[in-house]
């Protein structure tokens, strides 16, 4: 059974950080496509960062330059460095992976991934 869990959201001020970690069980982040998305209210969930499975990555519009997506290969942990963050940041996160080979990775579809974490609230608000 796969696990995906997030932690390191919170409040924060704009212009700060944040940094969002998934943890995963039965996953493997190294070898596969996983990324983050995201979901404000009354919004539909919208691709945030993908990891392609031989490292490259993607960001959407809105956070290239300001966002970081990583992992730690030896601790099997994908993160989500924030940086400069604004209102319009604040959103559920979530961490999503796939076993499959992803043609269309650069396009941030949320259909493309299997598995999903429960989610980490970010609030950025002064």
């Amino acid at each position: 059974e796969v696990q995906l869990v997030e932690s390191g959201g919170g409040l924060v001020q704009p212009g700060g950080s944040l940094r969002l970690s998934c943890s995963a069980s039965g996953f493997a982040f190294a070898n596969n496509y996983a990324g983050w998305f995201r979901q404000s209210p009354g919004k539909e969930r919208e691709g945030v960062a993908i990891r392609s499975d031989k490292g490259d990555t993607v960001y959407t519009d809105s956070v290239k330059g300001r966002f970081t997506i990583s992992i730690d290969n030896a601790k099997n942990i994908l993160y989500l460095q924030m940086d400069s963050l604004k209102s319009d940041d604040t959103a559920m996160y979530y961490c999503a992976g796939t076993r499959y080979y992803v043609s269309r990775w650069r396009s941030l579809a949320e259909d493309d991934y299997e598995f999903w974490g429960q989610g980490t609230q970010v609030t950025v608000s002064s």
